[in-house]
């Protein structure tokens, strides 16, 4: 019987290979992005710096957003023309 992986904040060892939890758990993490949090709180960062990293990540997620939306647009079923802008 196949176990999840992880269940909340615990990984589960399995056949005690704690480097294959070790991986499993940085990529969880880093997928949360709580190691860049990590990395952002540990030192001081000048006001200059806050203002242009928050500016970048609405940008990016703006970016990503309308990204999403075309390719929900192109990738939608049932169009009249299946293939457009190629006739």
């Amino acid at each position: 019987m196949r176990h999840s992986l992880f269940m909340a904040r615990t990984v589960l060892v399995q056949n005690n290979n704690v480097e294959e939890a070790c991986r499993l758990l940085n990529r969880i993490l880093g997928k949360e992005e709580i190691f860049d949090q990590f990395r952002r709180t540990r030192y001081y960062e000048k006001p200059y710096q806050v203002r242009r990293r928050v500016n970048f990540e609405k940008c990016k997620a703006i970016y990503n957003e309308d990204m999403n939306r075309k390719i929900q647009f192109i990738l939608r079923k049932n169009r009249v023309e299946p293939f457009p802008g190629c006739s």
